[in-house]
């Protein structure tokens, strides 16, 4: 089943090759199968492709903490803070200000 869930969404891709959500499907499906560099190589597109696409810090900065890059994962997290201001998201800008107060590197800098 998750075989065929990452076929389509490859699939799909082909097609639909700049797709933010699509990009994001197949990074969580190589995170699925523990391909650290597959899926670190689909968050940086997004990224670089489609910087507001919000989700994508959290998810890349958590990538960077279990590689034990802490300041990659302190960047992002940084970066998606200010996406998530932008946006309005006060949600994701929580979770994203949590994740930095565990790595004690809380700013103050939340709203």
């Amino acid at each position: 089943m998750e075989q065929d869930r990452q076929a389509l969404i490859h699939q799909m891709l082909k097609t639909n090759p700049d797709d933010p959500f699509l990009i994001y499907a197949a990074a969580l499906e190589y995170r699925k199968q523990n391909d650290k560099e597959s899926t670190l190589n689909m968050f940086k597109k997004l990224v670089d492709e489609h910087p507001e696409y919000l989700a994508t810090y959290y998810q890349i900065g958590k990538l960077y903490e279990e590689m034990g890059k802490l300041e990659a994962a302190i960047s992002f997290y940084k970066k998606g803070r200010e996406v998530a201001k932008k946006q309005n998201d006060l949600k994701t800008l929580s979770e994203l200000s949590e994740a930095l107060m565990i790595l004690d590197e809380d700013d103050g800098e939340v709203w």
